[in-house]
């Protein structure tokens, strides 16, 4: 009997030993495993409590402060990413990096909508992203050489300059390459501009200069010229004389404007007022053409605080292109409406229309869209672009409309209370 008491008591002894072993080492590891797969997935468990030893507890703690790191972790790199996403967006010129297999790893949006490409395409090789042999060019050059590399790339109407750098190549070996694409339209375009002054300048002063010198040859080696003869030649050199000062007034005047030191006297302009005088003062030379003249100003916008003085001089060169290119018998038509907190000073007229190609240049300094024709009806090509400059003097812009049939409107868009971009004297 004692040794079934015994052998009972023993039995007892091993199980609640074996149950204290399952609870503590056993079963706690099961709970572990479970912690370890929630974490693993970046979940947030119900508890990281684990019944068991302590080793087991110790575990549940160091599983939590692992959620918390990764966490933060992976909170810092979404941050560096959004910034680096923020920082790409905000680039206005193009990036591309590739790999040292010319694949493409990263862009930014700006390089995305020059070549018309999606994030899809980062992984894939350059040759079958972008084709284009000089950007194909200045990347291989880089990753051969293993130095800086420059070049000039054309797409559509606007011109890019090429940077290639390549990465890693301290180390002796290079990873990659890095091409910044900057835009060089606006410069390419100044600088022709430039040249275009030049040569235009120098061809309106070489024609009036070397007939005034041919006359005045003619005059020295002609001593006994009849008066009749004299007077004819006086007369041209006088036309010419007054063209040359018309250049140099004009070539002042947009000088001046440019420069960014006008001011401008603001005063409350009726503009009903304003062009019916216009009107009159230039009637005598309308007669000449038999044009007829039209003054429409809407009662919405029937005076605009503008410089008068530098409003004439805009109104004066639209009137004399305006009279120039006119049909005989034709109508001028000078308008004002407003728009949109805007208003719409507007001479047109029905004679000579301007092709759409060259529209968008007639503001340029010099700029003639018939040159025969403009040369032959004088003028200095200086007009348009001195009316363009008073507009943005005021803070306002200039537009064109030119079709078959419907003639040619130049329109000067002012804000209704007109804001200098330079010093404003009010009166």
């Amino acid at each position: 009997m004692m040794a079934w008491i015994f052998v009972i008591g023993i039995t007892g002894l091993l199980l609640f030993a074996g149950f204290r072993v399952f609870r503590r080492w056993i079963a706690p590891w099961r709970e572990i495993d479970d912690l370890v797969r929630t974490v693993g997935r970046g979940e947030q468990p119900r508890t990281f409590l684990i019944e068991g030893g302590r080793q087991a507890q110790r575990v549940g703690v160091a599983l939590e402060e692992i959620l918390l790191r990764q966490r933060q972790l992976d909170r810092q790199i979404g941050e560096r990413e959004s910034g680096r996403r923020a920082i790409l967006s905000a680039m206005q010129d193009g990036l591309l990096v590739v790999d040292g297999q010319s694949r493409v790893t990263l862009m930014n949006p700006a390089f995305s909508r020059l070549f018309e490409i999606g994030e899809d395409s980062l992984g894939s090789p350059l040759l079958e992203t972008v084709r284009n042999p000089a950007l194909e060019k200045i990347i291989a050059e880089t990753l051969e050489h293993r130095k800086t590399s420059h070049g000039e790339l054309s797409i559509g109407r606007r011109e890019f300059q090429m940077t290639s750098v390549p990465m890693g190549a301290e180390t002796g070996t290079v990873l990659g390459a890095v091409v910044l694409f900057h835009d060089i339209t606006a410069l390419k375009r100044a600088d022709e501009m430039r040249r275009d002054f030049v040569a235009n300048v120098s061809h309106e002063l070489r024609t009036p200069l070397s007939i005034l010198r041919g006359y005045i040859e003619t005059l020295l080696d002609s001593p006994t010229m009849t008066r009749g003869e004299t007077i004819r030649i006086l007369e041209v050199m006088d036309q010419h004389s007054k063209r040359l000062g018309l250049l140099a007034n004009d070539l002042l005047t947009l000088a001046h404007l440019e420069s960014g030191g006008s001011s401008l006297q603001l005063s409350e302009v009726d503009l009903l007022r304003f062009l019916s005088e216009l009107v009159r003062d230039w009637g005598k030379k309308f007669v000449t053409k038999n044009l007829e003249t039209v003054v429409d100003v809407s009662d919405d916008c029937s005076t605009i605080r503008a410089d008068e003085q530098r409003l004439r001089e805009v109104f004066d060169n639209l009137l004399d292109n305006a009279l120039k290119y006119s049909d005989k018998g034709g109508a001028i038509r000078l308008a004002a409406d407003r728009r949109n907190g805007e208003i719409a000073l507007s001479v047109s007229n029905k004679g000579v229309e301007i092709s759409q190609e060259d529209l968008p240049r007639i503001f340029e300094r010099f700029y003639r869209a018939d040159k025969a024709r403009s040369r032959e009806l004088g003028g200095t090509g200086l007009g348009l672009s001195i009316v363009k400059h008073i507009a943005q003097l005021h803070g306002g812009r200039v537009e064109a409309e030119s079709e078959p049939g419907k003639g040619t409107t130049i329109r000067v868009v002012l804000p209704v209370a007109a804001q200098s971009n330079t010093a404003v004297t009010q009166t």
